[in-house]
């Protein structure tokens, strides 16, 4: 039970296990505003070493050739490895006990949050328990919207009756496709929109793709 981590999942692994800049870092998060507290740094001297030897090694061999180099920086990075894992757990439960002075854990929805999203008095996150100030003026700024738009619609329901709603408007020319956005004539090509077509026949309305009258059979 000794070797159990307990975390959350609202970190981050920075953790590098070869190379010069090998070392230990891990990132919080806070799970309401995002803001992130990082771990500081702590050096895996193994893979340090381990890169700094792969590097010598490889400028050496470079110039009098061979694999053997090849085998000494496989060696190293496998005597770095074997450790890494057990210094990297040792690592995490050092960044979780420094993470805990700097999070709070919500105990209604079990989120933890910084301390600018932690009802100090209530002892709840500001997601369920918000401060009471800002929700009164966020609730007031709502409802001054509100009453603007109901406003606004009142002038627009006004402006509506003199609309006219019984003349046919074509949306689309028929003659080169253009949007026309209700008007009397095309702005692309200036034809005549919504005139009603009638038959040479009989006089009656004609649909607009009809090759005959429906009412006379009279070709169009």
């Amino acid at each position: 039970m000794g070797t159990e981590i307990y975390f959350s999942n609202n970190h981050r692994d920075l953790c590098v296990q070869q190379g010069t800049g090998a070392g230990f870092q891990f990132e919080f998060s806070c799970s309401r505003c995002w803001d992130t507290w990082r771990s500081p740094f702590e050096p895996f001297r193994a893979g340090q070493m381990a890169g700094w030897l792969s590097r010598g090694v490889s400028a050496a061999w470079s110039v009098i050739g061979g694999s053997t180099g090849q085998s000494v920086t496989n060696a190293a990075d496998g005597l770095a490895g074997a450790n890494f894992g057990s210094q990297r757990d040792a690592a995490f439960t050092r960044a979780i006990e420094r993470a805990q002075g700097h999070f709070n854990r919500c105990p209604r929805c079990t989120s933890y949050v910084c301390a600018r999203c932690w009802n100090q008095g209530q002892g709840l996150c500001l997601t369920c328990s918000p401060d009471t100030a800002a929700e009164a003026q966020a609730a007031q700024q709502r409802g001054l919207n509100d009453m603007v738009a109901q406003r606004a619609y009142d002038v627009g329901q006004q402006q509506g009756t003199g609309y006219d709603v019984t003349t046919p408007r074509q949306l689309v020319c028929p003659n080169c496709r253009t949007e026309t956005r209700g008007g009397a004539f095309c702005h692309g090509c200036g034809h005549h929109l919504a005139q009603p077509v009638n038959c040479s026949a009989c006089h009656q309305s004609l649909p607009h793709d009809a090759v005959f009258c429906p009412s006379c059979g009279a070709r169009r």
